[in-house]
């Protein structure tokens, strides 16, 4: 597995970068300047694994086009190189989150005296039921 620099370094090289006009505040520069940054990083050229490729491509494929991309915009800064370093610094925590095994889960049971408090709260609750029923006495 990839460090993150070296992630950061991948995704710098393989990426393609759009650029164009943000939204919000900007001032007379708003409607001039394309700050607002679209990186696409094909996840086939990442160097990756196969078992790592599929399981990129799985849990991030909402935010994957059809060309097997991850696509990430970003428009916080006014800066397009803010821009930019925020798009890659997002893609490698999007990828290593991504690359992380879940850890396996561990069966458990419930305790006896856990078992026990359920059954007694049902009973409970059971006759606190019986005793709101009419009945047919009179």
């Amino acid at each position: 597995m990839m460090t993150r620099i070296e992630l950061i370094e991948a995704i710098r090289q393989i990426s393609r970068e759009e650029f164009s006009r943000s939204s919000g505040p900007g001032g007379q520069n708003v409607n001039k300047v394309n700050t607002q940054v679209t990186l696409r990083i094909p996840i086939d050229l990442l160097e990756l694994r196969a078992d790592e490729s599929d399981r990129v491509r799985r849990r991030l494929a909402n935010r994957c086009n059809a060309e097997g991309e991850l696509v990430i915009q970003v428009s916080d800064t006014r800066s397009q190189h803010a821009n930019r370093e925020i798009a890659v610094e997002r893609a490698a925590d999007l990828i290593a989150y991504a690359l992380r095994r879940p850890k396996k889960r561990r069966p458990t049971r419930p305790s006896a005296a856990a078992r026990e408090r359920r059954l007694k709260g049902k009973h409970h609750r059971s006759r606190t039921k019986q005793n709101r029923r009419v009945t047919d006495d009179g």
